[in-house]
């Protein structure tokens, strides 16, 4: 089996496993108790917080620790929205291809009186600095970009935006989930007041992530009843998963160079074999994405089919988000950079992870090639793209 949905989640390092275990079995304190095996629950935590911090070049006090992205995106926007609203200012900032933490959270504030503007992202999958400073009103409170698209994998000029936002005194969140680990991430550099991160994106456990806010900040608590997380985020903290989270992330971020120059090699590899296909098309910047990120739209088909003879194959893929996968609809980020519904159903993703192999990319792609000219041949689509009654679009 080639397992290549990496963006849907990563399998956990023996590093994280060995460290969830370790203190599974032996801190099993709680960190807010005044006795010894609380108070070394406490050192742990205090441990994984600085480990985190130092990766993306934080203050351990700006680290929160949450349960996942998905946590950390609602609390960093609703909190800015707060902020905002209580000095008259309602008008938020996004994208339209957005993770649907990001984007179901600016619906909810909209029903609240929020204004929000959902920019274009383009043929490229690429948000343009300019777009964002011109949407930039006098009552704008937030501005939230996502670091590196979850399905297209297109990476963002996260620090332009940044410097904007920080020249027009507007805070900045990024949905950083799919970009912690994989590519550099500065706070500082990239003018960020507020992160989201999520562990299983790099080998750590699932349901544990960080949220990142800049000192100053007053975050708005989602989760009532304790004073954790300097009474941000109530509830006895994970301990076994937010160490495993840090050593899975500092390991990530020591390999990562070495890492991406290995993906980059095989994702190039892999977008030249696809790309062999008739009336197909990559999907967002060829540079200007993940290491490890190749989406691909092949006319006639539908994805669906697609993935279930891929998997019959031995290649574990998508279609797209994996918090969307039992959706009818086609992706609202194909959809946002132009890709027609009828194109946009015949997509998939593949997310490879660091040890895949030259030879692993070419079955892949005989693969993908096989069961495209498979499904072409019993598609009534096809066969009216073939016949001249329709016309191609890829």
């Amino acid at each position: 089996m080639i397992y290549a949905d990496n963006a849907a989640t990563t399998k956990m390092s023996e590093t994280a496993i060995k460290t969830m275990i370790k203190h599974l079995n032996e801190t099993y304190g709680n960190p807010s108790s005044l006795y010894s095996i609380g108070q070394n629950a406490k050192e742990v935590l205090e441990q994984a917080r600085e480990d985190v911090a130092a990766v993306i070049n934080a203050d351990p006090r700006e680290i929160y620790f949450t349960s996942g992205g998905s946590e950390a995106d609602n609390q960093a926007i609703r909190s800015a929205a707060y902020l905002g609203r209580q000095k008259g200012k309602n008008h938020i900032i996004s994208t339209a291809f957005e993770h649907h933490a990001v984007l179901h959270t600016l619906n909810a504030l909209e029903k609240e009186g929020f204004e929000i503007t959902l920019l274009d992202v383009h043929e490229n999958g690429i948000v343009r600095p300019e777009e964002v400073e011109a949407a930039i009103r006098d009552n704008t409170c937030l501005v939230t970009v996502m670091y590196a698209n979850n399905e297209i994998g297109t990476i963002q000029p996260i620090r332009e935006i940044g410097e904007i936002c920080r020249k027009k005194g507007v805070l900045f969140h990024t949905d950083a989930v799919q970009a912690v680990a994989h590519i550099p991430v500065d706070v500082k550099a990239d003018n960020i007041d507020m992160l989201s991160s999520s562990a299983h994106k790099y080998h750590g456990p699932k349901g544990v992530g960080f949220l990142y806010v800049k000192k100053g900040i007053r975050l708005t608590n989602l989760i009532e009843g304790g004073a954790q997380e300097r009474g941000k985020r109530a509830g006895t903290e994970n301990i076994p998963g937010i160490a495993a989270m840090a050593a899975a992330l500092k390991e990530s971020a020591a390999n990562m160079d070495r890492n991406a120059a290995h993906l980059k090699a095989r994702r190039d590899q892999l977008i030249a074999g696809l790309k062999e296909i008739p009336h197909s098309a990559l999907n967002g910047d060829a540079e200007k994405r993940l290491p490890g990120n190749v989406n691909f739209c092949f006319e006639g088909i539908e994805g669906e089919s697609l993935l279930l003879l891929l998997d019959d194959k031995g290649v574990q893929a998508s279609s797209g988000s994996a918090c969307t996968s039992g959706s009818l609809d086609p992706s609202h980020v194909l959809l946002a950079i132009g890709r027609v519904h009828d194109v946009a159903h015949g997509s998939l993703r593949l997310s490879l992870g660091e040890d895949i192999t030259e030879e692993e990319v070419d079955y892949i792609i005989n693969a993908v090639k096989e069961v495209v000219t498979y499904l072409r041949g019993f598609s009534p689509i096809w066969r009216d793209l073939m016949a001249g009654r329709k016309e191609f679009i890829l």
